[in-house]
């Protein structure tokens, strides 16, 4: 194991980079695991991190000193508390991180059946429950419009829980363009009206579109899709967040399928 203590080491000013910037994830091909779920879910991917990397006074733990022994890693390194603490961004670090690849840009399919697809996402809290809720649900494709945020963000990592390396995940997709490969009906949410989510047909294939927290699906994507739905809300809430209500689509096709 490598130790580092000073803010000055090329290995520690590479993960502070990684940390802060897509532009430094998309261009490195590389991300950052942050806890021993993640990456433990990517070991079991049958992939093999980079490096392991450690807080310093959470090194002597029994769970940490488990996975040291348990997952190879190319390198191993150790990093001062202070170091550790900004490079991991949260108000109370897990002890362990790795740093990783991040897969190579898909091709998209020639035909789509059961699917996800989000237009311009933006919060790493949102896409990452929606890619835990679609993995549950066991949808297997994601297709991510341009301008959104990057899939392999740390943030949208820690909120995905693992689901990332359960997906196949396709970024910077012409949406519309997609549809036209679809198998059966394509979907899109809409607060403002179509037809009631629990009356829609859902046994068939089903492309669903969810789009943009403030702005919701665009016009130009809204017309390619086949039928509009809204959640019904006998509440007083105008809308529900976009993670919500993908959970409550992608569960209630669940729920019609059994």
């Amino acid at each position: 194991m490598k130790k580092i203590q000073s803010r000055d080491n090329a290995f520690y000013k590479s993960l502070v980079k990684l940390a802060g910037s897509s532009r430094a994830r998309r261009q490195s091909s590389s991300t950052i695991l942050d806890g021993i779920h993640l990456i433990q879910a990517y070991a079991a991917s049958g992939q093999t991190a980079q490096a392991l990397i450690f807080r310093d006074s959470n090194l002597e733990t029994a769970e940490v000193r488990g996975l040291v022994a348990t997952y190879a890693a190319e390198h191993t390194y150790i990093l001062a508390d202070g170091l550790f603490d900004s490079v991991a961004q949260v108000a109370t670090p897990t002890g362990i991180m790795a740093l990783v690849s991040t897969p190579p840009p898909l091709t998209p399919p020639n035909r789509v059946g059961d699917a996800v697809l989000l237009e311009e996402i933006q919060d790493p809290g949102n896409l990452g429950s929606i890619l835990r809720s679609a993995a549950a649900a066991g949808i297997k494709e994601i297709f991510l419009s341009r301008k959104s945020i990057f899939a392999w963000s740390p943030k949208v990592l820690r909120a995905g829980m693992g689901a990332h390396f359960k997906l196949a995940i396709y970024e910077d997709i012409n949406l519309p363009d997609l549809l036209v490969r679809r198998d059966g009906l394509a979907l899109a949410t809409d607060v403002a009206g179509g037809t009631s989510l629990f009356e829609a047909k859902l046994h068939g294939p089903v492309s669903w579109i969810f789009g943009n927290e403030g702005a919701g699906v665009s016009p130009v994507l809204m017309q390619a899709a086949d039928t509009r739905v809204h959640i019904p809300m006998p509440g007083r809430s105008e809308s529900l967040n976009v993670a919500a209500a993908a959970a409550i689509c992608l569960f209630e096709q669940t729920r019609q399928r059994r």
